[in-house]
């Protein structure tokens, strides 16, 4: 059975690296469709994400340069309590966007 999480509880949790420190706001999720279920494949983390959720076109008419932020797949967040998720990698591993 694969382990579910309801991603309200998520979206703007701290996520904290393995020396407890914050790296960033969890602000997005990408996911795919697997069968009849939607399967979370990455958590995007940090302003980058934010920025994402408002659009593109938001970023160009506000002329803001565009902000920085992690990726994170799948398995490399733990999310054992969900209000407090934390890397199960070093920050280096993640994608940086």
């Amino acid at each position: 059975m694969i382990p579910t999480c309801r991603l309200d509880r998520l979206i703007g949790r701290d996520v904290l690296a393995a020396n407890n420190r914050r790296i960033g706001r969890l602000e997005e999720f990408r996911a795919e469709r697997r069968g009849d279920t939607w399967v979370v494949t990455e958590y995007v983390i940090g302003g980058a994400a934010l920025m994402e959720r408002l659009g593109l076109g938001v970023r160009r008419v506000l002329g803001l340069a565009p902000p920085r932020g992690y990726v994170a797949r799948w398995d490399q967040i733990d999310l054992t309590i969900p209000e407090r998720p934390r890397l199960r990698c070093p920050v280096s591993d993640l994608r940086w966007q």
